[in-house]
């Protein structure tokens, strides 16, 4: 199983055990006979992708992580694009009926109880991606948000940031509210007492943010900070300060979430916290695709729940707070 997935291009492999076999290949000038590995897993593996996401940038980056990793592991990935409610399940049907033998769910797909409840009664291998908390039964790639986001207001608290306005990701997904949660945490360790004018709702949309950071600061007290929970609903805030003729971030810091293509290609850039989207969607299409191999030896793959890191990435959307 080690030289099949150091062949397959899997990142799920020690370097000293890696190295160990391709100096093994070099010696014995292996070349894999690709129509003799798929006959004996049962043919070529093909992967579906569920996608339905209001972030564009997030999107972007998980699709090219993941097409990567399938040319890599020589996996066929089809990707559908789906809408709430009925039409998730439709299409996730729709890509069982063309033969795939596993799908990947990234945000918010991974926490639509419909669709993961018909995922189990097909019984067909999965992985949710970016889910807040551990799924039952199902293999689960996330970082800690909860830790993310603390470790955000804790940056701007750090700079004397006090009134610190938090945009709410997307009431549907378990990440928002752990990223809440840590919003919420860090300040009660610095011994702030939560202000329920500080926060906006909004669901990771561009528009959203806009709606948010334009109700956040026309408070009577505005904050001088603003904590979105992800970069689309970041840069939002930012377009709106420019339009209300505030600094950023000489009046305003804005920190964002993810760390996606957006947040380099605005003005000011943005100061936010790393997510490896890419990374995870890599590692979504090893752990299903070892998952779906080592099924069809008839072995039974146990899920488990795996934690990437995360790092505060400091750009030009944050300074030290300047009392009003």
């Amino acid at each position: 199983m080690t030289v099949s997935r150091v062949l397959s291009g899997s990142s799920n492999v020690s370097a000293d055990r890696r190295a160990a076999v391709e100096q093994a290949i070099a010696q014995l000038d292996y070349s894999p006979n690709i129509a003799a590995r798929r006959l004996a897993g049962g043919g070529g593996l093909r992967i579906g992708l569920l996608y339905s996401n209001p972030s564009a940038s997030y999107l972007s980056e998980f699709l090219v992580g993941g097409l990567d990793q399938a040319q890599r592991r020589d996996v066929q990935l089809l990707v559908e694009k789906c809408d709430s409610g009925e039409s998730e399940l439709h299409a996730a049907s729709h890509l069982l009926k063309s033969g795939v033998d596993g799908l990947i769910l990234p945000p918010p797909l991974c926490n639509s109880r419909p669709l993961l409840d018909f995922i189990r009664a097909e019984n067909i291998p999965a992985v949710a991606v970016a889910s807040g908390l551990p799924i039952e039964g199902m293999a689960s790639i996330s970082i800690d948000d909860f830790a993310a986001a603390r470790t955000v207001t804790e940056h701007l608290l750090s700079l004397g940031h006090r009134r610190i306005g938090f945009i709410i990701g997307s009431q549907t997904q378990t990440a928002s509210a752990r990223r809440r949660d840590g919003y919420v945490a860090a300040l009660a360790t610095a011994g702030i007492d939560p202000d329920p004018q500080l926060f906006a709702q909004g669901d990771f949309s561009y528009r959203s943010g806009l709606e948010a950071a334009e109700r956040l600061l026309s408070l009577p007290e505005p904050p001088t900070a603003i904590f979105a929970s992800n970069d689309d609903m970041a840069a939002a805030t930012i377009a709106v300060a420019h339009r209300r003729g505030l600094n950023v971030p000489g009046v305003l810091s804005v920190c964002g979430f993810d760390d996606t293509p957006l947040a380099t290609t605005i003005w000011p850039e943005l100061t936010t916290l790393r997510q490896p989207v890419a990374e995870m969607a890599c590692a979504a299409i090893d752990l299903l695709a070892d998952a779906i191999t080592t099924g069809r030896w008839g072995a039974n793959p146990s899920p488990g729940h795996h934690t990437f890191g995360f790092t505060l990435i400091r750009r030009e959307t944050d300074s030290a707070a300047v009392q009003r």
